[in-house]
């Protein structure tokens, strides 16, 4: 009688030592599903910031953030071997109490256990605590990824393999596009934080443009250069410096297409300091002019805004592929395409926008679309053309007449005033879409 009560016993122990392993199981699952959520959902560049301070957790999970397809794979493994060892211990004790009934009740206890504390539980946390669980996970998910380096690898092979069978190509990561798509998404998702925050956005919008937009959509046109003549007197020379707001000048000879250097407002205030004694007649204000620097209407604000930094100036003439004058561009036009226009003591703050009281805009047609897009936030196309009234010119396909009315890109266009072929007024007016019955 004593070997059956024995037998009993050890059932009972073996079965409590089973559960034992089976929480332990869950537990490591938890850990694993926690982890894997945390180190794909941390911040990036929050940890990136940390690690240069310092921080030896964040550098760690940057590191594995960097290798993500080895860290995927450890994390993977870890969690299946954990899920599918506890079901079939957890099967396993089930049949040994109750008999062919128990792979049901071990099938349905496992699955709520499974999903509830090894699924949803940890990830929830995770998911809300990312970059505070990441730095606690990181040093353990390391030391598992080394661990398991030969079993990722080996399952990366066969994966690759596979999808080549079927024709698939694993990319490498995102490309630039794709990259920069990522960056426009992220920016535009912070919509909230007031109007500080909408600036910030729209100046972050307008750094990821600067390659996308040539100098000739923001230079200064030609027919509102101020000019002088190099071949000018010097007193005439002197009226037009002191009536013009601006630093640097360009000198023409004979014809203002012909640009033969830039004047700088403090360069000829020095060379009449020390031209005491010194005849009118023989100050040569070619002397202290500075070579002018072409550049093609086509290049792009980033490759100037590089290109300035690189030679340190700060005035550009931009020219055709003819080689005509078309107009200048300054750093400044580049930095106030990123922060907005910059206003100071002597410049003459004109919009060339008016809004009316019905709703409805006047609007000069030299006035940029990019300018009214970032002002207003329209969508106005400036693929074809840079100003409205350019896109106006480009959508009817005729020079239109005083009077004439467009509708196009959500807008009625109206012709307010023609200096010969030029449009130099209009009125916009939104199309309010009409409301469903």
């Amino acid at each position: 009688m004593d070997l059956p009560t024995t037998f009993d016993i050890d059932i009972d122990i073996g079965t409590a030592i089973t559960l034992g392993v089976i929480l332990l199981l869950i537990i490591m699952s938890g850990f694993f599903s926690g982890s894997e959520t945390a180190l794909t959902a941390a911040s990036k560049a929050r940890l990136s910031q940390l690690a240069r301070k310092g921080s030896g957790p964040a550098a760690t999970v940057v590191a594995l953030k960097e290798k993500s397809d080895s860290l995927i794979g450890a994390i993977l493994i870890g969690n299946n071997i954990a899920n599918i060892l506890a079901s079939a211990l957890a099967t396993s004790a089930m049949i040994a109490l109750m008999g062919e009934n128990g792979v049901a009740v071990a099938t349905v206890v496992m699955t709520v256990l499974v999903v509830i504390f090894a699924e949803v539980l940890p990830k929830t946390y995770a998911i809300n605590n990312p970059d505070k669980m990441a730095l606690v996970v990181g040093p353990l998910i390391r030391a598992l990824v080394f661990i398991l380096t030969p079993f990722t690898w080996a399952t990366r092979v066969i994966v690759g393999a596979t999808l080549k069978l079927f024709g698939v190509s694993v990319a490498a990561g995102l490309g630039h596009d794709e990259r920069e798509e990522e960056l426009r998404g992220l920016i535009e998702m912070h919509a909230d934080g007031g109007e500080e925050v909408e600036h910030e956005r729209a100046m972050l919008r307008s750094i990821l443009d600067l390659a996308d937009v040539e100098v000739e959509e923001i230079m200064t046109h030609r027919g509102s250069v101020r000019m002088i003549d190099a071949d000018a007197p010097i007193d005439e020379l002197l009226a037009q410096v002191l009536e013009s707001p601006f630093t640097r000048l360009p000198l023409y000879r004979e014809d203002q297409d012909n640009i033969v250097g830039v004047l700088h407002v403090k360069a000829l205030l020095r060379a009449i300091r020390a031209a005491k004694g010194m005849t009118p007649e023989a100050f040569d204000v070619m002397a202290i002019a500075a070579e002018p620097w072409f550049i093609p209407d086509t290049t792009t604000l980033l490759d100037q805004l590089q290109a300035f930094r690189e030679r340190r100036e700060h005035f550009a003439v931009v020219v055709d592929e003819y080689g005509s004058f078309m107009g200048v561009v300054t750093l400044e036009d580049i930095l106030e395409e990123i922060v907005g226009d910059i206003l100071d003591e002597h410049d003459v703050a004109v919009s060339g926008v008016r809004p009316q009281p019905d709703g409805s805009y006047v609007v000069e047609g030299s006035v940029t679309i990019r300018d009214l897009n970032r002002e207003f936030e329209w969508d106005l196309p400036d693929e074809e053309a840079s100003t409205i009234a350019g896109l106006v010119l480009y959508e009817s396909r005729k020079i239109p007449e005083v009077g004439q009315e467009f509708s196009f890109h959500g807008f009625r266009f109206r012709i307010l005033r023609r200096h010969r072929n030029q449009m130099t007024l209009l009125r916009m007016t939104p199309i309010t879409e009409p409301s469903g019955g």
